[in-house]
């Protein structure tokens, strides 16, 4: 079993925790974006009260460990591994409420290239635990607006999780996924699962879009987040998001192995 101090470790040495490769000018960018409503940054939440940057640097220092020093404006970004640790433990205890229901799940990524083997290995538990795994919309055209103009995707699941590709792109598993901040895949993927009549997800897990998108809608979210993410920290501190874990969400998709080893663990999902 991994224990704290090993994965604490962990975290540093790969830089998922500690000093970051996100800078802290993107950092300090996102978070004029978000004060300013702009939807790149606030990623399907619609806040409840407004957020100027210094309350945003002030959310981030605290939920994150980023430095609140509004005069560091470069150089790369920090987030406390302590932070990350409480947050997962937070994380795999909603996992675990979520597997002793047998709650219907929902999982999906706007990182596949990064975090796909992470959410996958909790797909497998949860399925094992006799949760369903939902994958509404299979196939969906989804029409997201990106910097290069509006780009139709398509929503695909592997290994139970969801992601959207290019529509040229063929054959499933030819290519790891499209990069996305939109909330619009977890939408469409709601509003099919209701379509459908089939149950809805009673938690959904992800990132960036999903989990904001999720929250926004009411339904229970955990994920994870990086430094220059503010807007699921937003939906925590808000109570639209009921965990967001801090760490650098750009790394090695294998640096991410041990976090799943250890929530698996704490949840009492190991296979």
């Amino acid at each position: 079993m991994l224990t704290t101090a090993a994965l604490r470790a962990h975290l540093l040495a790969a830089g998922l925790a500690g000093r970051v490769a996100t800078l802290r000018e993107r950092s300090l960018r996102n978070y004029r974006l978000f004060a300013a409503g702009d939807p790149r940054a606030t990623l399907g939440l619609d806040p409840d009260r407004p957020w100027d940057e210094s309350a945003l640097l002030r959310l981030m220092a605290d939920r994150c460990g980023v430095s609140p020093d509004p005069r560091h404006r470069t150089g790369a970004d920090v987030i406390d591994p302590d932070r990350t640790l409480r947050a997962l433990d937070a994380f795999a205890e909603r996992l675990a409420a979520a597997a002793a229901r047998r709650a219907p799940v929902l999982l999906g990524t706007g990182h596949p290239h990064r975090l796909l083997p992470f959410y996958a290995m909790l797909a497998d538990a949860m399925s094992s635990a006799g949760c369903l795994v939902l994958t509404p919309a299979q196939g969906r055209s989804v029409d997201i607006t990106t910097r290069l103009g509006l780009r139709t995707y398509n929503l695909d699941y592997v290994r139970g999780v969801a992601m959207v590709r290019e529509p040229q792109v063929g054959g499933a598993g030819c290519e790891p996924g499209a990069h996305t901040h939109s909330p619009l895949p977890v939408r469409v993927a709601l509003e099919a699962a209701a379509e459908g009549g089939g149950p809805l997800p009673e938690l959904v897990v992800g990132d960036h879009g999903w989990v904001c998108g999720a929250g926004q809608m009411g339904i229970e979210a955990i994920g994870l987040a990086d430094a220059d993410d503010p807007a699921p920290f937003v939906a925590e501190a808000e109570g639209r998001v009921a965990v967001t874990v801090p760490l650098d969400d750009g790394v090695r998709s294998d640096y991410y192995r041990p976090l799943t080893r250890y929530v698996l663990n704490r949840a009492c999902l190991s296979q």
